[in-house]
């Protein structure tokens, strides 16, 4: 199993929702800068999900995951409810 990366080492992503899915934060990210080159990377088993390599596009992320490309990781976080 692979070790995740140090928080420090993750750019932050923070969700507008409950959840996105894999090819779309590549391309929110700007990894990839289209679904088809984000189809590829996924697909050829580059993009690791926690520390696995995950090959659906479609595969929602949702707080506390984290994505590693490359030489890249990003940490998905929630966002928090705000009081009142």
């Amino acid at each position: 199993m692979t070790a995740t990366p140090s928080s420090s080492a993750a750019t932050p992503f923070l969700l507008r929702g409950e959840h996105i899915t894999l090819d779309a934060l590549l391309k929110a990210t700007g990894l990839v800068g289209s679904g088809g080159h984000a189809k590829l990377l996924i697909t050829s088993g580059d993009v690791l999900v926690d520390g696995s390599p995950e090959t659906r596009r479609g595969r929602k992320l949702r707080g506390g995951e984290w994505v590693s490309v490359q030489d890249r990781s990003f940490l998905i976080q929630a966002e928090t409810p705000q009081p009142g």
